[in-house]
């Protein structure tokens, strides 16, 4: 038992005290922070050394009998204080393997850096991050230092928002949601356009994720226009809410997409000017309407829902008459297509679990804030997104009959 309390001991302790003599005598002679010369470097040596120091100790006490010490290899670190020389204990048997500065690792401090990129990725304020960092590792680290750790991941962002898409996507989901950011020291609404795909395998993806002002159709177009660049060729149905001229960009862009109108969205909306007495009735009558087998039967549900409601709320009859032509195409398509692109409710539950992560942070100090955060936790989605979308097989089946000359485009 003593000898373990003498391990940790060995472990942890550091000189405190000499050090803090020497560096103020450094600093006085002008020697800099930073730098391979400078005051923090012999710190950073000694006490990354140390914690090698018991590491070694305790891999000799408890396994392999009759292994011992080896002498040491030094090696070159980079530090945020400049370059260090570290010395590592070696054993004979060459099973030692240090986890305070493992082998083949030339950068100190990646491990933290993944870790401060993990808790920004959950939402974490920088603030938050400092004091968890500080009560686990009993480190302090300024927010400036957890901005050039989360900057790291800028150049991934900008690979994955260029990288190659598919020539072909059955579905595509579109939609916007909605941050506060800072911009030219004032507070401004800023739209982030998501576009989600589902491609030949069934599969769901992220297309792009693109930070505008607040929702238009002619951002839309530019959108279109970045997924055609990359390589996409062909989009068999997109489904929209309704943005006034959303459904002409994307028909300039790709002139044989089915345009779906998401039939909730437009419940939702006409069930908000309804008074609270008649909602049961209307939901009723809504219903009646997208819930029907055949289009014929729905433009009979239709026309019930104008005279039943046409006086009372002529807005509302009025927005289903005006826009049926693309809320009613779902019903050119068989019952298993049909449930995957009357709604939005795909981009939906995905841009509900961006409002989850970001819920915290109220207001993003830039354009490249919000996206990095969003970047982060759209890699984190994805990783549940492995398996193809319901039914996926059936829907195929159809798809290769009623597309038969465009699923196949190379």
């Amino acid at each position: 038992m003593k000898e373990n309390k003498k391990t940790e001991k060995q472990h942890v302790d550091f000189d405190y005290q000499s050090f803090e003599k020497e560096a103020i005598k450094l600093l006085k002679e002008g020697k800099e922070l930073g730098g391979k010369n400078g005051v923090l470097a012999p710190l950073i040596k000694r006490l990354v050394e140390a914690g090698l120091e018991g590491e070694m100790n305790h891999h000799l006490k408890n396994k392999e009998p009759g292994n011992r010490r080896n002498g040491k290899m030094s090696k070159q670190v980079k530090t945020a204080f400049g370059p260090v020389v570290i010395n590592t204990p070696r054993d004979r048997n060459s099973t030692f393997q240090p986890e305070t500065l493992p082998k083949r690792e030339t950068v100190l401090g990646e491990a933290l850096d993944h870790k401060v990129i993990s808790l920004y990725g959950k939402g974490m304020s920088y603030s938050d991050i400092i004091e968890h960092i500080e009560e686990l590792y009993g480190l302090t680290v300024s927010k400036s230092c957890l901005t050039e750790i989360t900057d790291q991941i800028i150049e991934d962002i900008r690979m994955w928002q260029n990288r190659e898409l598919e020539t072909v996507y059955p579905f595509v989901w579109m939609d916007a949601v909605h941050y506060k950011v800072k911009e030219h020291g004032a507070i401004v609404t800023k739209a982030v356009y998501v576009v989600i795909g589902c491609n030949r395998q069934g599969e769901k993806d992220v297309l792009g994720l693109y930070v505008g002002q607040a929702e238009a159709a002619s951002f839309w177009l530019g959108v279109l226009s970045d997924l055609r660049n990359r390589g996409v060729k062909d989009i068999f149905v997109a489904c929209i809410d309704n943005l006034n001229g959303f459904s002409k960009a994307i028909q300039a862009s790709f002139p044989q997409t089915d345009v779906q109108l998401c039939v909730i969205h437009q419940v939702r909306n006409s069930l908000n000017q309804v008074y609270h007495k008649d909602r049961a009735a209307m939901v009723a009558s809504l219903k009646n309407i997208y819930k029907a087998p055949s289009k014929q039967q729905a433009e009979v549900a239709l026309l019930q829902l104008e005279e039943q409601w046409g006086k009372k709320y002529p807005a509302i009859v009025k927005s289903w008459l005006t826009n049926w032509d693309l809320l009613s195409n779902f019903f050119n398509y068989p019952p298993e297509i049909r449930k995957a692109i009357y709604t939005t409710n795909i981009i939906e539950s995905f841009n509900s679990q961006l409002r989850k992560i970001t819920k915290s942070k109220r207001v993003f100090s830039s354009d490249m804030a919000l996206l990095k955060l969003l970047y982060l936790t759209i890699q984190d989605i994805l990783k549940g997104w492995k398996k193809p979308i319901s039914g996926w097989k059936m829907i195929l089946s159809q798809l290769t009959i009623i597309f038969a000359n465009r699923m196949s485009i190379p």
